[in-house]
């Protein structure tokens, strides 16, 4: 029997979509699949989204920006989107699965210093924990 597969989307999949697939795969462990992408992929993971993760322990090092067109073939039972700002379309996935939005801002549009940018990355990434980790918790006593 094969874990459940979990999707995070967001348009550019260069971000929240990045920080959450990290935590979701620490927190969860082995329990779940869990992938990201994008309705339209930015081509890249964010270098603060890195930094900031490596500062909670979590290496999405090896990540890449990806389409959510990678997806459509794949079984995928829950969608999750993390796209916040109502300016945004956040992608839909076709098909019947589990469905949730959590929305948070997008650190990338951060203006100031290099430090008050890194404040608003950790800051979202630390609202992205919460979330992520209390779901893996909650799914684990579910069992």
């Amino acid at each position: 029997m094969s874990n459940p597969s979990i999707l995070i989307l967001c348009t550019g999949n260069s971000c929240r979509s990045h920080l959450a697939e990290g935590v979701l795969r620490h927190a969860a462990g082995d329990l779940f699949d869990v992938y990201s992408a994008g309705s339209k992929p930015a081509g890249y993971v964010h270098p603060k989204a890195l930094e900031v993760m490596r500062e909670i322990g979590i290496d999405i090092s090896g990540h890449t920006s990806k389409s959510l067109n990678e997806f459509l073939d794949r079984e995928i039972d829950t969608v999750i989107t993390v796209c916040g700002n109502a300016d945004q379309a956040c992608p839909m996935f076709p098909g019947q699965v589990n469905r949730y939005h959590w929305g948070f801002d997008d650190p990338a549009h951060a203006q100031g210093t290099d430090e008050e940018i890194l404040a608003v990355f950790r800051q979202v990434r630390d609202q992205i924990k919460l979330v992520f980790e209390a779901y893996a918790t909650g799914y684990r006593e579910k069992k």
